[in-house]
């Protein structure tokens, strides 16, 4: 009889695959752990575009969202850079009351068949980050808009006015994957992006500044080494970056 104590395993990463997309509500919200295994990608010569769909403009109390959101966008921008991203885009959705509907959707389906990704990566949609800890309406709602914003993207009968603005339908896209899930299924070896994800989320300062005290660079390095280090546990004791994988 299997040892109930000893957490299932998770599974390796897909890699027949070579070009990705990364969708998510919130500047920083990709560098809490998923840059780690985009740097990995892009070692192997895999691509990746980002796509936020707000600049963060809410998200620090200090600061007046007209001046949050310029600034937020600029480090999202330098944080792409540090682990190679060289293609950012917002799609201007407000931050903090992001709305789950046919509008998000249509938005994203754009962005899928713009970049025509074989991957498509996410973060976290469901209510929880597992436990109690409650997660975010943008998040859920972005993370939900995005797995059927794949599907909406290859069929050209699901806001057919893309086709007329030259985004001809995708139905390329072979897997979704979540980033942050309660309920992960796979994950990336990702030790060799560990230092460039710490030097992505780093650019997030400003950011980081007002939500801790603790020294910016210890708590990346804090925060991204002990979630890598709870993934390896279920995957061979590597450095790893863990995601619920959805196969279409």
């Amino acid at each position: 009889m299997p040892d109930r104590t000893t957490p299932e395993q998770l599974q390796p990463m897909p890699t027949d695959w070579r070009r990705a997309l990364a969708v998510v509500a919130h500047p920083d919200d990709l560098e809490y752990g998923a840059s780690a295994a985009i740097a990995t990608w892009l070692d192997g010569g895999r691509t990746c575009a980002y796509v936020l769909a707000t600049r963060g403009e809410a998200g620090i109390d200090t600061l007046s969202p007209a001046e949050a959101g310029p600034l937020r966008e600029r480090e999202q921008r330098e944080s792409a850079a540090a682990v190679g991203v060289d293609t950012v885009e917002f799609l201007d959705h407000a931050d903090g009351v992001i709305e789950y509907g046919t509008a998000l959707r249509r938005d994203i389906a754009a962005a899928v068949r713009r970049h025509r990704p074989e991957l498509v990566l996410t973060l976290n949609h469901h209510d929880t980050w597992g436990g109690v800890a409650w997660n975010t309406p943008d998040h859920r709602a972005v993370g939900r808009a995005t797995l059927d914003a794949v599907t909406d993207a290859g069929n050209r009968w699901i806001f057919p006015e893309l086709v007329d603005e030259g985004l001809t339908p995708w139905n390329g896209v072979r897997y979704v994957a979540v980033a942050g899930s309660p309920q992960p299924t796979h994950a990336v070896d990702a030790g060799a992006g560990l230092d460039r994800a710490v030097a992505s989320l780093l650019c997030h300062r400003t950011y980081i500044e007002a939500l801790t005290d603790e020294e910016p660079e210890r708590y990346c390095r804090t925060f991204l080494e002990g979630n890598m280090a709870a993934a390896g546990e279920r995957f061979g004791g590597r450095q790893a970056v863990a995601f619920e994988l959805f196969g279409r």
